[in-house]
């Protein structure tokens, strides 16, 4: 991810950040203008999108829809390993609960809540590595 220029992608992975998203994102005027930019992109430029609304919101016609999900504890596994790996120190029950207040709250937002797509294919990614994950999603751009 690109911030004028500036490579700000191990940035924007702190945890302290993505305490922030989820308030942030329920932002009406915040939504609105990102929801443009992000159709802009797709109308522009063959792309691969993540996020909590894309295929419900963002690009609803999109090709292919993936919803790709895992149990809170394995996620917070992959954050607390992600979070060490780069020498910060964090606990690992706090991201669990994080996760799961931040899903609690993006789901039952007014504006763009998250849900999977209807015809959507769910990936539980809770006991694949990340290869079986590549090889699944690459199977089903196919």
């Amino acid at each position: 991810m690109y911030l004028d220029g500036e490579d700000v992608t191990d940035a924007i992975r702190q945890h302290v950040i993505s305490r922030y998203t989820s308030g942030v994102s329920a932002i009406p005027a915040v939504r609105a203008f990102l929801l443009e930019r992000q159709r802009d992109m797709a109308r522009e430029h063959d792309v691969i999108m993540d996020g909590r609304d894309i295929g419900t919101v963002v690009i609803p016609n999109a090709q292919v829809k993936i919803y790709l999900t895992a149990s809170s504890m394995v996620r917070a596994r992959r954050r607390y390993d992600e979070l060490t790996a780069k020498g910060e120190t964090c606990d690992l029950e706090k991201i669990r609960q994080d996760i799961e207040d931040r899903d609690y709250r993006d789901m039952h937002r007014e504006t763009s809540p998250l849900k999977q797509a209807d015809d959507a294919v769910l990936v539980d990614t809770s006991d694949m590595t990340i290869e079986q994950v590549i090889d699944r999603i690459v199977e089903l751009i196919g």
